[in-house]
């Protein structure tokens, strides 16, 4: 991405991400983290759900269609809702190291408009790891995989505890996760997003 912030350049010290052993294999659809996310959850009737696999190496691949109710100007998607997709996509990339993120910094480009209708394919790699602090990038195409790009996104992911989201979420959504028997979603209910 051209433009790119100092903030968003990984330190000399960084390293190579590292796919942990546990993560789903490649292919693997990662499904909604929480059902209520606007991003990826099946519980929200004017959402993304957004669809993302697993990957080779630290990457996932993804798709939305632009519906209506994702408009910003007539019958093209909102520019905050493409902001979304790729902040989505790229919060995914943190279920392949296992590790609970939040997005520190998402910078974006729009390259071209998107059509209402439209399905936005979108791919993301984890580009470095420097203690804390996970750097990636992601592209959104339209036209198919390998059509021309129309967003393109930067990111800094934090490291975070659980008790990020305890300590600043609602009281009832954080219990209703937490309470759930399932604990492979009740993990996941905390994994991406502020």
């Amino acid at each position: 991405m051209s433009g790119t912030s100092a903030a968003l350049q990984p330190p000399a010290d960084a390293v190579k991400p590292v796919r942990h052993p546990d993560a789903p294999a490649p292919g693997e659809l990662l499904g909604a983290h929480y059902e209520q996310c606007f991003g990826c959850g099946e519980g929200q009737p004017h959402g993304l759900h957004l669809a993302a696999r697993a990957g080779a190496g630290v990457t996932v691949t993804a798709e939305f269609t632009v519906q209506p109710a994702h408009q910003g100007a007539p019958g093209l998607a909102h520019g905050g809702v493409l902001a979304s997709a790729l902040d989505e996509t790229l919060g995914s990339l943190n279920w392949l190291l296992r590790t609970i993120a939040v997005t520190g910094r998402l910078e974006t480009d729009f390259v071209r408009p998107v059509p209402v209708g439209t399905t936005l394919h979108l791919e993301a790699e984890v580009t470095a790891v420097a203690r804390r602090k996970i750097y990636s990038t992601a592209t959104g195409r339209i036209g198919g995989p390998e059509g021309p790009v129309a967003v393109r996104a930067d990111a800094l992911f934090v490291e975070v505890a659980v008790e990020h989201f305890v300590n600043h979420g609602r009281e009832e959504e954080i219990r209703a996760a937490m309470d759930d028997p399932d604990q492979i979603r009740r993990t996941r209910a905390f994994e991406v997003n502020p």
